[in-house]
Parts: C-alpha cells; sequence; structure tokens
C-alpha cells in the first residue's frame, strides 16, 4: 500500500472521469454517484495517509521514483513531507465536498463533473510531485479543466472570465517553463529531480544579460506563483473568475488552487534558491502587506457578497506570505512561527473560504441574487442602494449559524482555526519585519469591518418580509457544511495535530535556507 497510495490518490480521480465518460448522459444520478463515488475513495486514501504520516520525520514519506523519459531524466517521482501533506488532505476533501455541492449541476453533467476529476487529480499532482518537469504536468493539467469548468457553467461574464484566468495563468506557466528549463541545462548532471536541484542550482554560476541567472529565475518563477497566489499586483484574474464560477469551482479556485501558488514558492523557489529568497524577503514582506490590507479595503467597498469572500482571500493570503518572509528572522522561534504559521494559514483559510462560498452558494440558489446591498446600477431603481436582505436570522436560524461561524472564523475570532494560524504569521512577521507588521495588522481591523457590517446588514433587525419564505438548508447542504466547520472549530481548540505534521519540515526548510544562504553571502 505504501508503495501505492500516491499514485492512487492521483489518478483514481482520473478512472472516475473515465468511467464517467462512459456513462449515457441520460442517467444524470448514476454520472453524480460516480464522481462523488470515486472522490470519497479519494478522501479515504488521504485518511489513510494522513494516520501513517510519521509526524516526527523530516523526509519526503511514501516516495516512489520510476523512469518516465530517460533520455532527458524525467522521472515519474512523487512524495510527501510536512509542506504536501496538509494541502494532499485539503485537497482531497475539499474536491469531495465540492462535487456533493455541485449535485445541482443539469447543464451537461457528464463533462461538468469529468473535468472537475481531472482538476482534482492534477492539483493532486501538483502537491506530490517531486519532479520538476512531473510538477509543471500536473500544473497545466489543471489549467484546461478550469478554463473549461468556469466558461461554460459560470454566470453572464463566464467565458471572459474564463479567458482572463486563462491567459493570466498561462503567462505564469510560461516563466515556470522558462525557470524550468534553466534550472536543467544550468546545473549538472541535467536533471529535474527537485532534490537533486536542491544541491545543485545553488551552484549555477552564469550571466544573462549582465544579470545573475538566477536572480532571473526567482523573479521569473515568483511572477508565476504570484499570479496564482494572487500576489498584488497580479490579483485581478482573481475577482471575476470567482464572481463568475459556479459555487463548487469557487471552493477549489480559493480552497486549493490558490494555496498552490504559495506552495510552488516553498517547494521550488525556498529550497533551489535560498540566497535569492533571503535577498527578496523584504520585497515579499512588502507585498504581503500590500495583499493584506488592499484585499481588505476592497472587500469592504463591496456590496456582492461573493466578491466580497474574493477579496477577503487576497487579504488572507497576505497573512501567509508575510509568514513565509519571516524564514530570514533573526530569531530562530520567530522563524518558526512565521513558517508553521504560513503553512497552516494555507490549510486554514482553505476550509474557512469554503465555507464562504458554499454559503454563498446556499442564499443564491434561493434568492437567485447575491447582493447585501443592492448595487447603483441595479435595474430596478426602486431598490437601488438598499439593502437587499435584512433579518435572516429570523427565519433561516441553520443557515445563520454556519453564516456566523464562517465569518467569525474569517475574521480571526479567539477558538476559531485562523485565529492560531494569523497570530503565527503576524508573531514571525513581527520578528523579522516590525514596522511592516504592525501595518499589517491594519487588516484585521479592516477584516472585521466587512465581514461583521455583512453579517449585520443580512442577518439582524427586521426580517425583510420579501425573503420571508425563504427554507433553511437542507440536509445535504448541512451534510457537506458540517464537516469544515468541525475542523474550524477542532483546530481552533487544538491545532497541535495540524502543526505536528509541518513542524519537522518547516524547520528544515529554514536550516535549508538560511545555511546555503550564509555559504552563498560568504
Amino acid at each position: 500500500m505504501d508503495a501505492y497510495i500516491l499514485t492512487l490518490l492521483v489518478f483514481v480521480p482520473v478512472l472516475g472521469a473515465i468511467v464517467s465518460l462512459f456513462v449515457p448522459r441520460k442517467h444524470v444520478a448514476r454520472i453524480k454517484w460516480i464522481a462523488a463515488g470515486f472522490a470519497g475513495i479519494q478522501v479515504l486514501l488521504a485518511i489513510w495517509l494522513f494516520a501513517a504520516f510519521d509526524r516526527s520525520s523530516d523526509t519526503l514519506q511514501f516516495a516512489v521514483k520510476t523512469a518516465w523519459i530517460p533520455a532527458f531524466n524525467i522521472n515519474y517521482h512523487v512524495g510527501v513531507d510536512g509542506l504536501s501533506m496538509p494541502m494532499v488532505f485539503l485537497t482531497a476533501l475539499l474536491s469531495f465536498v465540492s462535487l456533493i455541492a455541485s449535485w445541482n449541476i443539469d447543464k451537461s453533467p457528464r463533462g461538468y463533473f469529468s473535468l472537475f476529476l481531472l482538476l482534482d487529480a492534477g492539483m493532486m499532482g501538483v502537491f506530490v510531485a517531486l519532479d520538476f518537469f512531473l510538477f509543471y504536468v500536473f500544473w497545466e493539467v489543471m489549467l484546461l479543466p478550469m478554463y473549461f469548468l468556469i466558461g461554460m457553467w459560470g454566470g453572464p461574464q463566464r467565458q471572459y472570465a474564463a479567458i482572463k484566468f486563462f491567459l493570466y495563468t498561462l503567462f505564469g506557466s510560461v516563466l515556470i517553463l522558462l525557470s524550468m528549463l534553466a534550472f536543467y541545462f544550468y546545473t549538472e548532471p541535467h536533471t529535474f529531480n527537485l532534490l537533486t536541484l536542491i544541491q545543485e542550482a545553488p551552484k549555477i554560476d552564469v550571466q544573462l544579460w549582465g544579470l545573475d541567472i538566477k536572480w532571473l529565475i526567482w523573479i521569473a518563477l515568483f511572477i508565476g506563483f504570484a499570479i496564482k497566489v494572487p500576489i498584488f499586483p497580479f490579483h485581478t484574474w482573481l475577482p471575476l473568475a470567482h464572481v463568475e464560477a459556479p459555487t463548487a469551482v469557487s471552493v477549489i479556485l480559493a480552497g486549493v488552487l490558490l494555496k498552490m501558488g504559495t506552495y510552488g514558492l516553498l517547494r521550488i523557489s525556498y529550497p533551489l534558491l535560498p540566497a535569492e529568497t533571503v535577498a527578496f524577503a523584504t520585497l515579499l514582506a512588502v507585498l504581503a502587506v500590500i495583499n493584506i490590507i488592499w484585499g481588505a479595503a476592497n472587500a469592504i467597498a463591496q456590496v456582492d457578497l461573493k466578491r466580497m469572500v474574493a477579496y477577503s482571500s487576497i487579504s488572507h493570503m497576505g497573512m501567509v506570505l508575510l509568514g513565509m518572509a519571516a524564514v530570514v528572522s533573526s530569531s530562530r522561534g520567530g522563524a518558526q512561527a512565521g513558517m508553521n504559521g504560513a503553512v497552516l494559514q494555507m490549510f486554514n483559510h482553505g476550509t474557512i473560504t469554503a465555507m464562504l462560498f458554499l454559503l454563498v452558494g446556499v442564499i443564491y440558489d434561493r434568492a437567485h441574487h447575491r447582493y447585501i446591498v443592492y448595487p447603483r446600477d441595479y435595474h430596478d431603481k426602486t431598490l437601488r442602494g438598499r439593502l437587499a436582505f435584512g433579518g435572516l436570522a429570523t427565519n433561516l436560524p441553520v443557515y445563520s449559524g454556519f453564516v456566523a461561524l464562517a465569518f467569525f472564523a474569517g475574521l480571526g475570532l479567539p477558538a476559531l482555526s485562523a485565529f492560531i494560524s494569523e497570530a503565527m504569521c503576524f508573531i514571525g512577521g513581527f520578528t523579522a519585519f516590525r514596522t511592516l507588521t504592525i501595518i499589517g495588522t491594519v487588516g484585521i481591523l479592516l477584516n472585521a469591518t466587512y465581514f461583521l457590517r455583512a453579517f449585520q446588514r443580512m442577518f439582524l433587525g427586521p426580517l425583510n418580509e420579501k425573503w420571508a419564505g425563504l427554507n433553511d438548508m437542507s440536509g445535504r447542504e448541512i451534510g457537506f457544511m458540517a464537516p469544515l466547520a468541525v475542523i474550524v472549530l477542532f483546530l481552533g481548540i487544538y491545532p497541535r495535530p495540524a502543526l505536528d505534521i509541518m513542524t519537522a519540515t518547516m524547520d528544515r526548510l529554514i536550516d535549508l535556507v538560511n545555511l546555503i544562504s550564509q555559504v552563498a553571502i560568504q
């Protein structure tokens, strides 16, 4: 089982997609059950992996290496460590939840569920790949399913949103491709093996256009991954893609895809180019603080609930970046707090933002809009600028309870999961970039502002009689929301199981970055 577990995690969804394609299109329910079944198997495999993972080890586990294209030293090489393990579990969980949340999809369900499973496989492959070429293949595999899922099953501007997402991501992919080729051709032996490149990449001593090639590679990788995070000013694709994507795709976008940018920086840029990582750490911290405040300020300005949640993701991913920048902290404890907090925040944000987007989808399915306040250009002039809901807590108590939990988790309330991870990011940031971190804490106040204001406007006060007939959450909706809520509560009270997984790996990465960067400076 150990030798096959990661391969099964990646290719079980592919098998599900193939099986779905052979089911006649008239058997809609069968297609959905097949997709959910294969995603469910993947969740069980992820749980087995989680239980079998050795938390005390900082080495790669369950590794498999097989020659794929020997002529170019390309291997099928996969494995997990404390960085990838949380992302593997998150991907499996959110893919399953998203498929259950997609039960109302009736437009070409065979294509939708097959593409969703293919997207799932691509994401999982990115998180377990240890060969740069394999990593890039999986990175690209994700692109096409996401393009079609947004472009065919999205909102009124879905085609524009899909093209914008595709072109932005493709631009980043080209830069990652060039970086990969540079690593391959400027190292001896020529290899895509990430473990070998950790040893060989820092030795590259080549100039291009009068500039150190390693600086150029770091910048290219940074832009490629920054688009995915997204980091300001590469964020403009995200709000539109989120708004136009169907609910389940928004969950995957915010819950998993954004994490792939920060994962790429930690998996490739940090260990392969540690000296350049140290040199760019201050810039990373500056961009992190801009993300925190810019995202939160834009969220305050939104009248569309889904767009507000989308901008909140930009702000929260800024906290991840601030924690990552703390790798250069002179305090060992500060660097540990920042790096562990960053990875924990990646996981926590994935679960919380998934709840938020799913809850937006619940109200949209009933009211067929998601405005907090009707916009100034709303087609009904009598409603412009007026509250769109109000008093929903009166007739939707279960829905209101889940929204309150998700909003409070999003703003980082103590005893909920994001509090621990955000605090660790700021603790780490404070030890390395004191002034920037102080400025960044303004984002905490801004986050509270838009979450509390939205809750007050939608759920408190007298009930808007127009929505008196809305039904509360169904059993299926409670079913896909409950596991996420339990995780948010559990990790808020007892985060140790998650921290135990990542601590050894983050310690190794901190040591690697600081040791090799010091050698490079000497």
